[in-house]
Formats: C-alpha cells, sequence, structure tokens
C-alpha cells in the first residue's frame, strides 16, 4: 500500500476518533444536566413496547437495570469520565490533524493509557465494544506510530 493511501486511513481515523470525542463530550455534559429520574423515566419510555412483545429481551432489560440502578455518584463520575475524556481525545486529534510534533508522542501514551483501562474495564463487564474500541485504538496506534516516524524523517531533512 503506498504512503498516500496510508496516510488517507490515517487522516480519516483520526476524524472518526474525533467525532467519537465529540459524541463522548455531548454525552458527558447531556449526564451532567440530565436527572437520574428523566433518565430512568426516558429508558422506560424507550424500552415499554420492547418489553411488551419480549419481556426477556436483553437489551431493553439491560438499559432498564443500569438506570434504575444509576445514582447521582455513578451518574456524576460517568459524566465528569466522559467530558475528559472526549476533551482529552479532541486537543490530541486537532493537534494530529495539524501535524504538530507533540501529539504524535502524547497521543501514543494516552491511548495505551486508554487501553488500559479499557482492558481493565472489560475484566468487569465483558463488553464486546470495549473490545471493538480497543482494537480500533490499537490499530489508530500503529497508523500514528507510522505518521510520526515519516513526519520525524521529513522534519530532520529540513
Amino acid at each position: 500500500m503506498d504512503e498516500r493511501r496510508i496516510h488517507q486511513i490515517f487522516v480519516i481515523s483520526v476524524i472518526l476518533k474525533g467525532l467519537h470525542a465529540l459524541i463522548e463530550c455531548a454525552g458527558g455534559i447531556l449526564l451532567y444536566l440530565v436527572s437520574t429520574s428523566t433518565i430512568v423515566a426516558w429508558v422506560n419510555a424507550l424500552t415499554q413496547e420492547e418489553l411488551i412483545e419480549d419481556p426477556h429481551d436483553l437489551i431493553a432489560n439491560w438499559l432498564r437495570h443500569t438506570a434504575h440502578h444509576l445514582s447521582v455518584g455513578t451518574e456524576t463520575f460517568y459524566s465528569v469520565y466522559l467530558l475528559t475524556h472526549g476533551l482529552v481525545k479532541v486537543f490530541l486529534v486537532a493537534g494530529l490533524l495539524m501535524n504538530k510534533l507533540w501529539a504524535y508522542p502524547t497521543s501514543l501514551i494516552a491511548l495505551v493509557g486508554f487501553i488500559a483501562y479499557q482492558l481493565y474495564r472489560y475484566t468487569f463487564t465483558h463488553s464486546a465494544g470495549l473490545i471493538l474500541l480497543t482494537f480500533f485504538d490499537v490499530f489508530i496506534i500503529v497508523l500514528i506510530w507510522h505518521e510520526w516516524r515519516l513526519l520525524s524523517r521529513r522534519t530532520r531533512k529540513n
């Protein structure tokens, strides 16, 4: 595969990571602003028809269970976590898209940290989503490493 194609994949992947970060930021803000009782009411309304059709629906029951066990402390933790996690990624994505040399090693360190936390959380949740996110992060790490090497070579030549 030629370097131009690899760079295009890098840019698209970083943009996708940035969009995911913006969704995390929005989710964190929304979670902070919306009360626990409102979340429970929304989840009940969203899952009601599905549970009438199939009372054993795994996703609907999981959503209800999670919403009903959501405490103010848990809600605050997740809102702060999502917002800070998202803001860090937005900052790093901006640096990568602007070819800032500091953003490459910083992104690698941050992504390795995120992966470590995701794998730690996986031991509790066994969530396939965490595994998919981890594979995507590993893929992005490889692309960032590749782009960093190319950028470092170009910088040394000039």
